[in-house]
């Protein structure tokens, strides 16, 4: 019964950092803290709103394996994942496959990246009774998973991730690729195409707002996606404190998003706890929506940033024509 008892996953930031951050740390693939690997990904910057504030606006933040392919990649690291959906024909074959590679994995002392929902970490299992053991970060007690269940939850999906090992890349270029995938996400209005009814990057802000002043939202996804955007708003501001001396106007944006922290307290203090259970103050929702205004015009500057600095080197990834294009997945 193989069980990897130094992984500990804690749910702080998001599903797949909090999952990513304990497998790689356990396995001497990632040093440093969890904000650090949130920036260099790339995944900190990712913010994606339901235009009716449902929870599943947190993790709709695009096609996985194409979001979560270049933060890998960034992170030097060497990785296979597999994904789909389980109404699929194949999809048992596939999950025969996934027991297995998961298992492999295991044994090689590296715990597997899966969406329970929502992400999690498979961390060991037991041939006799035919189960995984896997950590979904809200409890110390792991969750158990049948292998013939390996996939299976509420949700049309399922998704596999593990790691194999690493090369060692300049942080400089690491960095410099975060701001560009920070870009790309800022200014890309709909990572879920042909679906319109969930907003990226900039236009978050907007459906956030707009569902906020309509409101007939989903009361608990506001303020799922509110806490998720708080302490990823606070993971860049981390990030780019600790960055900021190896580019000329990283300084800047750094300022920018110290500047923002100031304003989400305020947006924080817009969350009411009533009997246990914490809701928008309703009387607040005009400051509410002001203090996002500001914010998104301080982000706005921040990616300006970004930008000016992305100019100033070439950009093989994206100036070099893909030989075979790219769509996405249906």
């Amino acid at each position: 019964m193989p069980l990897l008892a130094n992984i500990r996953m804690k749910r702080e930031s998001k599903s797949y950092i909090d999952s990513l951050h304990a497998i790689l740390t356990a396995a001497d693939l990632f040093e440093g803290p969890k904000y650090m690997l949130a920036g260099l990904s790339g995944m900190a910057f990712k913010f994606s709103v339901h235009e009716r504030l449902l929870h599943l606006s947190v993790t709709a933040y695009g096609q996985w394996i194409d979001e979560h392919g270049p933060a890998i990649a960034n992170l030097g690291l060497y990785t296979e994942s597999d994904a789909g959906r389980t109404r699929h024909p194949t999809f048992p074959y596939y999950q025969q496959e996934a027991v297995k590679w998961a298992k492999q994995s295991i044994d090689r002392g590296i715990g597997v990246l899966y969406w329970i929902p929502e992400f999690g970490v498979i961390h060991g299992y037991d041939d006799d009774d035919r189960i995984f053991y896997v950590q979904d970060g809200w409890s110390n007690e792991s969750i158990i998973v049948l292998y013939d269940n390996f996939g299976l939850n509420f949700t049309p999906f399922w998704y596999g991730q593990l790691f194999r090992g690493k090369v060692t890349l300049r942080l400089e270029e690491m960095v410099l690729e975060s701001l560009r995938l920070a870009i790309h996400d800022w200014e890309t209005p709909h990572k879920t195409l042909p679906n319109t009814d969930i907003g990226s990057g900039r236009l978050a802000y907007t459906f956030l707002i707009q569902g906020l002043e309509r409101g007939d939202y989903d009361a608990g996804g506001a303020v799922y996606i509110l806490d998720s955007y708080l302490y990823s708003r606070e993971e860049i501001a981390r990030y780019l404190k600790e960055v900021r001396w190896i580019f000329p106007g990283l300084e800047q944006a750094s300022r920018l998003y110290d500047e923002l922290l100031l304003i989400l307290t305020g947006i924080s203090g817009c969350i009411l706890n009533i009997a246990g259970v914490r809701q928008i103050d309703q009387v607040r929702i005009p400051a509410l929506c002001s203090l996002l205004l500001r914010a998104q015009c301080l982000e706005d500057q921040a990616v300006l940033q970004f930008q000016m600095i992305s100019s100033r080197f070439p950009d093989l990834k994206r100036s070099t024509i893909p030989r075979w294009g790219s769509h996405s997945p249906r």
